[in-house]
């Protein structure tokens, strides 16, 4: 059977690469941290590998705004790989300040578009927020017991489930109300916060006070996914203060990455 190959991206203030090669790597893939002046070097490495990841952090620092500098260097330098990259339907997750990433060099909500229409500002308690919270997973079919949603890296999720955040600038922004029309209508809405019953979030249910509570969102082809909770922090039950797990041993961010790795093979 085919070795599913995870390229991690980090560069200087990355802080959660090892934890994402550990949940790939725990999903059956060859994980590799690659730092971003190396694929610089060999632009075309990009096309070795079967999925892209952007992990969490502060990559260089968080300055001017988080994920900015980054953004703008990988899309500056790497723009038409990535974007390649991306149509080619191989997936491709940005969790936190990779979300970030995702969102203002324009990879989000659309790669063909390639344009920043949306971005991720401060909170609106005007501080870090880090816990765990709950999470709707929206649908696109109806399912007894299952979500269904366009977003490979979400199929067959519960209604809810949880996952840890730890961020400042996690309140989601669209440049209008149409494109949140839009990205419902396209199943391109892929978390939303909420209570533990799945009833509306209100701050601090909800950490950031994102449009519509949205937590992550996906691309309409549904490959390319980015979402402000961390999943590559729950693939374990006892990373769960209550040791709680979707299979006795593994957490729900397990499940996220495992759906990625078996749309690969």
């Amino acid at each position: 059977m085919k070795k599913v190959k995870a390229l991690i991206l980090r560069t200087a203030g990355t802080n959660c690469d090892f934890e994402t090669q550990i949940a790939f790597e725990l999903c059956g893939a060859q994980a590799e941290k690659v730092h971003v002046n190396a694929l610089l070097e060999k632009k075309d490495k990009i096309f070795e590998y079967d999925i892209m990841a952007f992990p969490g952090g502060f990559s260089y620092g968080d300055d001017i705004a988080s994920g900015k500098i980054l953004a703008n260097e990988v899309k500056s330098k790497l723009g038409d790989k990535i974007k390649k990259f991306a149509l080619s339907g191989r997936p491709i997750i940005g969790v936190c300040n990779g979300f970030q990433v995702l969102v203002k060099m324009g990879l989000l909500p659309e790669p063909s578009l390639f344009e920043q229409i949306s971005t991720l500002s401060y909170n609106d308690s005007g501080k870090f927020e880090c816990r765990w919270v709950y999470l709707k997973t929206l649908k696109t079919q109806a399912g007894k017991n299952q979500a269904s949603t366009n977003c490979l890296w979400t199929q067959k999720l519960p209604d809810i489930i949880t996952l840890p955040v730890a961020h400042a600038e996690g309140k989601f922004i669209a440049k209008d109300k149409n494109l949140i029309d839009e990205l419902e209508k396209n199943g391109q809405i892929v978390f939303k916060y909420c209570a533990q019953d799945g009833n509306i979030a209100r701050y601090p249910l909800d950490p950031n006070g994102s449009t519509d509570q949205i937590a992550a969102i996906c691309n309409k082809k549904g490959n390319v996914f980015g979402l402000m909770p961390h999943p590559e922090r729950y693939v374990y039950s006892l990373q769960h203060p209550s040791r709680e797990g979707y299979d006795g041993e593994h957490g729900w961010g397990k499940a996220i990455f495992q759906n990625a790795v078996n749309y690969v093979k």
